[in-house]
């Protein structure tokens, strides 16, 4: 099962050295990372994208909060959550398809970055179903040159955050 993975931690040198270090030395692959600084200047999160089992992610998070720079550990599929993801696409478009492509770009909730027929830049951000869907019809309006995608991001609905789950 995907699980989205929360992590508050020390804004240190190192600390995602070890996050990673820990996935690494158990075997368990990560299929998307992200990080950056939180209101907190102190505090950086990473947002995990992994599979594994309930029984698996209860051994990961344990782990994890036995790091000494995490502050906070939260499994987003656990519970009620919004998860989005940010795709940036190069397409090399045909000029009588070019309105075509725009059309559906922006009818999917996209915008046109630059719309040069050799090199047509596209962004959305959706959810990961979305996005390979998005992916894949565009795909049949010009050839498709490059995909770059952010991985996912998570935030949980509940009021409590991750941050507060610790304290």
């Amino acid at each position: 099962m995907r699980h989205i993975i929360a992590i508050n931690l020390q804004n240190e040198a190192g600390a995602l050295t070890r996050i990673a270090g820990l996935f690494s030395t158990r075997g368990y692959n990560i299929e998307s990372l992200s990080v950056a600084a939180t209101d907190d200047a102190t505090v950086s999160r990473i947002t995990l994208v992994t599979k594994g089992s309930d029984s698996i992610m209860a051994q990961i998070i344990s782990q994890l909060n036995k790091l000494v720079d995490v502050v906070a550990v939260e499994d987003m599929t656990q519970g009620e959550h919004i998860e989005r993801e940010l795709v940036l696409l190069k397409l090399k478009v045909r000029l009588e398809q070019a309105d075509a492509v725009r059309g559906y770009v922006v009818r999917a909730g996209g915008r046109v970055l630059d719309p040069a027929s050799d090199g047509f830049i596209v962004e959305l951000t959706a959810s990961e179903a979305e996005i390979d869907k998005f992916i894949t019809d565009l795909s049949k309006g010009g050839e498709l040159l490059e995909v770059v995608r952010s991985g996912a991001l998570g935030i949980s609905r509940l009021e409590r955050t991750a941050r507060q789950r610790r304290e």
